[in-house]
């Protein structure tokens, strides 16, 4: 297996969850693969199935040991429904990533039939949404570059095996969206730092090996501020209450930089656990009444993530 930042990843949280009981484990993959559609894709909480969120559940299912049968082979149909034309970043990186997994984990070329070049195509792809500035935008149509959607870029290209173009003014963007808080912000108006944008940037400059001590230190004071009394992190300093996206993304940018024993890290397992529903699947966040295969998804990689010791007596969260 190519060595991706993405594929790292999975095989790192899976390891992690490997220690869970194994009745945590079975009660979200029975949620995941019940959340399949008839047409082989997975939805969020309204509308049809879509790449994207085909993709989380996909990356669930693989965490738990379930990618695999029938519904590797159905979802494999769905994705190559999805080969032709246009799309955004995510829904290019979402079919790549999830084609990637199902050969992996099932076995399932979702590419056998495609034209011997897709990789130059979905590359030439990539570089539409480039903009002057060094960086991408979410869109073709975009007039802005996005800190996350530069990211997704290096991401797609490493899966289909192709360099970044331009590192240097890829990297020089990504800089330019740092701000004093310490972190970084998804778009050049933004004057306040956010989590997730932070993570972003922190992943791009360590695979293009541009990320220095004095952007670490700053951006390790920004993320440890950024956990509150619940234990999880917030998205910014403007929202009072964490999510399980900020959670998950803040905490494994702290791994990354050797430095996750900076929080709580007890009290962040506490709130992801908070977050798990008997019945299977993860809420967003504490005022979150129902959940999806993303953040199911999140609530499962922060849990592989941040250890895997059930409280004393228990079998899980809820037991």
């Amino acid at each position: 297996m190519k060595s991706t930042y993405l594929t790292d990843l999975t095989l790192r949280l899976a390891a992690g969850l490997a220690s869970l009981p194994e009745s945590v484990r079975a009660r979200h993959a029975t949620y995941l693969r019940d959340a399949q559609r008839p047409d082989g894709g997975f939805a969020g909480r309204e509308g049809e199935s879509d790449l994207y969120y085909t993709s989380f559940a996909l990356r669930g299912l693989s965490l738990t040991g379930e990618l695999h049968g029938e519904i590797a082979e159905q979802a494999g149909k769905f994705l190559r429904g999805r080969l032709r034309g246009h799309a955004p970043i995510i829904d290019f990186l979402s079919l790549i990533y999830g084609a990637s997994l199902l050969e992996i984990s099932a076995g399932v070329d979702v590419f056998a039939d495609a034209k011997s070049d897709w990789r130059d195509a979905v590359s030439d792809a990539l570089e539409s949404y480039r903009r002057d500035d060094g960086g991408y935008a979410k869109g073709t149509e975009g007039a802005r570059s996005s800190t996350y959607h530069t990211f997704l870029v290096v991401l797609c290209r490493q899966l289909i095996d192709r360099p970044p173009v331009d590192p240097q003014r890829m990297v020089e963007f990504i800089l330019s969206q740092r701000r004093d808080d310490g972190g970084f912000v998804e778009i050049r108006p933004m004057r306040r730092s956010g989590t997730n944008p932070t993570a972003a940037a922190v992943g791009l400059l360590k695979i293009c090996d541009a990320l220095d001590s004095e952007i670490r230190e700053d951006v390790l004071d920004f993320l440890v501020d950024m956990q509150n009394d619940e234990g999880g992190l917030r998205a910014n300093t403007r929202i009072p209450i964490a999510d399980l996206l900020s959670t998950f993304t803040g905490a494994l940018t702290l791994a990354d930089l050797d430095a996750l024993h900076e929080i709580d890290v007890p009290a962040a397992r506490r709130y992801a656990e908070s977050m798990d529903r008997e019945e299977g699947g993860f809420h967003g966040a504490a005022w979150d009444q129902a959940a999806d295969v993303e953040y199911s998804f999140y609530g499962l990689a922060a849990l592989g993530l941040l250890g895997n010791e059930a409280p004393s007596g228990d079998t899980s969260p809820h037991a």
